[in-house]
């Protein structure tokens, strides 16, 4: 792979990086307001016994889950691109010296 290659493809993996940190960030804050909105929702399945109220609680589980799920699969592909970023800076480095 030549030298300017290299240096797209390292160009490449850091927008991706940037995009998939800003994406951790707003999940995040969703991730916080969903759990908040499970935790009402089990209070009120709890005090109200009711069978709607029991539904509106495993909706809210269910959507905070599915906001896990997406937070961990953000995480693997930023640690993913990482190490795919040291590859090409170590290839970059080896490419630079002189034979």
């Amino acid at each position: 792979m030549s030298k300017s290659s290299v240096e797209r493809r390292l160009s490449q993996v850091a927008e991706r990086l940037r995009q998939l940190r800003d994406e951790l960030d707003v999940s995040a804050e969703q991730l916080a307001h969903l759990a908040d909105a499970a935790d009402e929702a089990r209070l009120r399945a709890l005090v109200s016994e009711t069978p709607l109220a029991d539904r509106d609680r495993r909706a809210a589980e269910r959507h905070a889950e599915a906001m896990r799920r997406h937070r961990a699969q953000v995480e693997a592909e930023i640690a993913r691109l990482e190490r795919r970023q040291d590859e090409l800076l170590d290839r970059l480095v080896a490419e630079s010296r002189p034979h």
